[in-house]
């Protein structure tokens, strides 16, 4: 199912985090936290959505890195009923979009109920005191609109806060798969949504 992201309130503070990558290695919000701002992306292995911006956001996430950005990516599909998403097959689909940052497993799924998570892709750009500054999408393309997708929108975002210029405050949600929730986990605003 196909839903939007829920936006959340500009100027929220990062929730703080401590989530596994595929090796065991616990990374806190804190380790990832750049220099000059952290960008949290939710993700998965099977969606198209992802599928189809899945090499550039990892050529722009160097780029951003580069330039002091923390990036991070994490999962937070029921891998039990979607085994694609299995902590297993992450450090391919890593490799296969050329993704160099943390990848990580939300096992319980309360990383994506803190940020307020609804589809995948989903972006969360913070300034470098951790305060929410842009959320939403990568660009308007998608699998299906034929358009090709260039991260202009978040790129657009990133690049100001870099300069210290301000961030448009038009900023669209991220349209994507559903976070596949674990039984009783799906948050009571998810189900308004649908």
């Amino acid at each position: 199912m196909a839903v939007t992201s829920t936006m959340l309130p500009l100027g929220t503070t990062a929730p703080g985090f401590a989530l596994p990558d595929p090796t065991g290695h616990t990374w806190s919000l804190t380790d990832i936290q750049g220099e000059n701002g952290t960008l949290v992306a939710f993700v998965c292995n099977h969606c198209p959505y992802v599928k189809h911006i899945g090499n550039d956001f990892g050529r722009l996430a160097s780029e951003w890195h580069s330039a002091g950005i923390g990036v991070v990516a994490i999962n937070s599909n029921n891998a039990d009923a979607y085994p694609d998403d299995a902590p297993i097959n992450m450090p391919a689909a890593a490799a296969e979009w050329g993704w160099r940052f943390p990848y990580l497993i939300d096992e319980d799924q309360s990383a994506a109920i803190a940020y307020q998570a609804a589809c995948t892709p989903e972006f969360y750009l913070f300034d470098r005191d951790l305060e929410l500054v842009y959320r939403g999408r990568f660009d308007e393309s998608t699998p299906r609109n034929g358009l090709t997708a260039t991260g202009d929108e978040l790129t657009a975002a990133v690049t100001a806060l870099l300069s210290g210029e301000p961030i448009s405050g038009e900023q669209h949600p991220s349209i994507g798969c559903n976070i596949k929730w674990k039984p009783g986990n799906a948050p009571g605003w998810f189900s308004l949504l649908k």
